[in-house]
């Protein structure tokens, strides 16, 4: 009997490495996706291609044999952006790498896809109502353009769902955890106020989740879950202040003074150029300050009610965020 075959993009990405980490420890075959320059090992159950999800024909040697497999295909692939406007990069990578992934897994056969989506397409509706599951997403219910292009690419995975495709969503939360160097924004921020370069914190908070979580709540949706459905994948709603005492209480360090939002959005201007002239992404624009203040009460019922999904404490995530990254020799011991 052959193995699950498992094709994951992004495969060099935060929430990608961490799937195939958590996925090495199944009897499954699995081939993740990296964009051309990427490194990634082979081993005797892993395989890497490159391809770019805007070239389509670049990704068949990622679904080669996919048809004669039971192929669980698991799209992570995208820009987490806060810049707050749809770039033409932005929009090509989320949703027209979408639209390509879904239309080469109905060529292919995969038996099913999941999309991980974002809670930032989930509309907000008003500022005190616990945030649940939608079945409709448009660019014009949402603010800031990733939030637009991940409603967009989402209707089309649903879309695609509607006429036939086995396809399922998740909707993870703000992501956090170990195994990242560089891409993920909360990450970079636990780093920076490790390095001592953070200045001040911001009054505002969000739900955040660890990636391993996220990364066991994709497996159990493709195991689990029902086609055409979404699931949201958060923990609980957490303070800026609060993630931060949980780094100085892992790692040593000194309290910032928190800043309240008019501030922060007065300071925002001069902390994107000040990003800039260090050659670093800023932490705070206008986009990241409006979702720090909005509704995040995202309810995960039903992903634990149908997919037994189980979120850890944060204060676990960041604890294992600074030892890895000690690990690595990335911040101050």
């Amino acid at each position: 009997m052959m193995k699950k075959l498992y094709l994951i993009t992004g495969a060099a990405g935060h929430l990608g490495s961490t799937l195939i980490r958590l996925l090495k420890k199944r009897d499954a075959e699995l081939r993740g996706l990296l964009l051309p320059g990427e490194k990634g090992e082979d081993t005797e159950e892993l395989h890497y291609t490159e391809g770019d999800v805007r070239d389509k024909e670049s990704l068949r040697p990622f679904f080669e044999g996919a048809r004669e497999r039971e192929t669980y295909l698991i799209h992570t692939a995208g820009i987490v952006d806060i810049g707050g406007e749809v770039s033409q990069r932005l929009y090509d990578v989320n949703v027209k790498g979408t639209k390509n992934i879904l239309e080469l897994a109905g060529e292919y056969g995969v038996k099913r896809l999941v999309y991980v989506s974002s809670v930032h397409a989930i509309p907000e509706k008003d500022p005190v109502s616990v945030i649940t599951e939608t079945d409709h997403f448009s660019p014009e219910e949402v603010n800031g353009g990733y939030a637009k292009t991940k409603a967009e690419a989402t209707q089309a995975v649903l879309d695609a769902a509607a006429a036939g495709l086995d396809a399922v969503v998740v909707h993870p939360s703000g992501i956090l955890g170990p195994y990242n160097r560089a891409g993920n924004y909360l990450v970079q921020m636990v780093l920076n106020y490790m390095d001592g370069v953070l200045p001040a914190c911001v009054r505002g908070g969000y739900d955040f989740v660890d990636v391993r979580d996220v990364a066991m709540g994709c497996i159990l949706a493709a195991e689990r879950g029902k086609k055409g459905e979404c699931y949201i994948l958060s923990n609980r709603r957490y303070e800026i202040s609060e993630v931060l005492e949980m780094v100085r209480i892992s790692a040593g360090g000194r309290r910032l003074p928190v800043l309240p939002m008019w501030m922060a959005r007065a300071a925002a201007p001069f902390m994107q150029w000040y990003a800039r002239r260090k050659k670093e992404r800023p932490l705070y624009t206008a986009y990241s300050l409006y979702t720090l203040s909005s509704n995040s009460r995202f309810s995960h019922d039903k992903a634990t009610r149908e997919l037994g999904y189980s979120p850890r404490d944060l204060l676990v995530t960041v604890r294992d965020t600074v030892r890895w990254h000690r690990l690595q020799g990335e911040c101050p011991c």
